[in-house]
């Protein structure tokens, strides 16, 4: 029995690791603003940092005490601690004053009919540790962010996530030296981008994407050295892109797609070496590809550089980047002939190309079109066309024309093949069979030209068809023919049975075979005429 007290005796558990009642008392009422009045914690969880621990909540030990480090409300976790409809930030959690990391995610997400503020006061008395703070999916949170932010100096994430919030960005968010990541994106911020946010040294993320920010992009954000990605999307952002961006050595992404920007592509991308991925679509930049020296972004994996006005050629430099697995030029002004070499592109899997003035013939390879389907995008280029051999593979580009002059040239072949004396003596041989001459005139100028889009099988199906009505018409039109008797009619049904399948593969693959007879022209003979009919009945 003592053994048991010893091991599981309430006070000695209480007594070696102990939680200070006041931030005991905190933490249940800094919870309870939150999920409702109907959450007891005192009595759900006595030791919410020990044996009965809370979901959403992390203790560490200081001078031998619990205390809370983290706290994260919404549906983040299994059994997580649930949004009531109506919440409140209460003056007690930010008496926790260990805490290291604070977390809301789609709690508060009634912007009409319970719409909620943060507070503006009492954040500096978490400063002292505060090191993340998140607010993530939250459409109920309105108005502005506190400039009482700024006072966070240990912060080194600040995300602000898909929430209702509105105003300018806060300059005081510049002041918090140690931020490695600033995510202020899908928020209702207007206004111009901070200059001291250049002052963000130790910055990796900065996202300040899908919003309604204006003004030209300030110069000093070429001092973020160590920054890997830049998100400005979907803005209002205007003027040129500053040259001073080429000091951004360690940048892998910049999007900067669906603004205003203009004047060009400045030389200095082609030294942010580091590059991963460029998107800078949907920005009135114009000017041309040539200027700048693609070969030396060999890390790039997506190049987005769709509706910007571009003009002139894709330079040939573009094949190089082996890496690249993502180029879109869609809907420009770009003209010329398209190199060859962007098919060897060993990690390509999307090309979209079209919307443009390109000319000339397509040198793809069937390979390349069949890989690719219609991820290979060269529609709407009026005077773009591939070679008339392709359509033979079957992979020819979708939306895209075979070229004219070969099909003349190939149309010229066909007529002077048929219209020599020897053919035109073969369909008078088969007319005198009783096959109008105009039927057989226009099977083999149809398949001529057109053959390379059957497959081997049709083609068989159909000869076969036409073998069997010849012999039926000659059978039907010979002197001296009797009719055909039931057992005999009994039989030829039991031949075509089989073949039956064949005839209408065929039929249905060309949608009747003769409609490429000349308009008015009659069908040919397919069994008994109506003279034999009549005699019979």
């Amino acid at each position: 029995m003592s053994l048991g007290v010893w091991c599981y005796g309430e006070e000695d558990y209480n007594g070696s690791v102990p939680m200070e009642e006041d931030e005991k008392t905190a933490l249940y009422s800094a919870i309870q603003g939150f999920v409702g009045n109907w959450w007891n914690g005192s009595d759900l969880y006595p030791d919410p940092c020990g044996w009965t621990p809370v979901q959403g909540v992390s203790c560490d030990l200081f001078d031998g005490l619990w205390y809370v480090t983290a706290l994260s409300i919404g549906p983040i976790l299994d059994n997580y601690l649930d949004c009531a409809p109506i919440v409140e930030f209460r003056p007690q959690l930010f008496k926790l004053k260990h805490l290291k990391s604070l977390t809301f995610f789609s709690c508060f997400v009634s912007p009409h009919e319970h719409p909620i503020i943060i507070p503006s006061k009492n954040w500096e008395k978490l400063a002292g540790n505060l090191e993340t703070l998140e607010f993530r999916s939250n459409p109920g949170l309105i108005g502005k962010v506190p400039s009482s932010f700024g006072s966070l100096i240990r912060l080194q994430s600040l995300v602000l996530l898909e929430n209702g919030l509105t105003g300018e960005l806060p300059r005081n968010v510049g002041n918090l030296t140690k931020l490695k990541r600033l995510v202020l994106a899908a928020n209702w911020f207007y206004g111009r981008i901070p200059d001291n946010f250049g002052g963000l040294n130790e910055l990796l993320i900065l996202d300040l994407s899908r919003n309604l920010l204006s003004g030209s992009l300030p110069l000093t954000l070429g001092g973020l050295n160590s920054l890997l990605k830049l998100d400005l999307s979907n803005n209002q952002l205007v003027g040129s892109l500053p040259t001073v961006m080429c000091y951004m050595k360690n940048l892998t992404l910049l999007d900067l797609r669906n603004n205003r920007f203009s004047g060009g592509l400045t030389k200095s991308l082609q030294e942010m070496y580091s590059l991963e991925e460029m998107a800078l679509s949907n920005n009135p930049i114009g000017g041309d590809l040539q200027g700048l020296e693609w070969h030396s972004l060999q890390n790039l994996v997506v190049l987005d550089l769709s509706n910007m006005g571009l003009t002139g050629e894709i330079p040939e430099s573009i094949a190089e980047l082996k890496r690249l697995r993502f180029l879109g030029l869609r809907g420009n002004r770009l003209t010329g002939n398209l190199s060859p070499k962007l098919a060897t592109l060993p990690c390509v899997s999307a090309l979209y190309l079209d919307g443009n003035n390109l000319t000339g013939e397509l040198k793809f390879s069937g390979w390349f079109y069949g890989k690719m389907g219609r991820r290979f995008g060269a529609w709407n280029n009026p005077n773009l066309c591939y070679p008339v051999g392709l359509m033979s593979t079957g992979h020819a580009p979708y939306g895209v024309k075979p070229c004219q002059q070969e099909v003349s040239l190939v149309e010229a072949s066909t007529n002077s093949k048929l219209g020599d004396g020897n053919f035109n003596q073969n369909s008078r041989l088969m007319a005198s069979l009783g096959f109008p001459s105009y039927v057989i005139d226009g099977f083999w100028r149809f398949y001529l030209v057109q053959a390379k889009h059957l497959s081997l099988i049709n083609i068989t199906g159909v000869l076969f068809i036409i073998v069997f009505l010849l012999v039926n018409s000659c059978s039907a039109t010979r002197p001296g023919a009797t009719l055909m008797r039931d057992e005999d009619m009994s039989k030829k049904s039991e031949y075509i049975k089989p073949h039956r399948r064949l005839y209408e593969t065929s039929f249905r693959h060309q949608n009747h075979i003769f409609n490429f007879l000349p308009k008015g022209a009659p069908l040919p003979p397919s069994g008994p005429s109506k003279k034999h009919n009549s005699i019979e009945n």
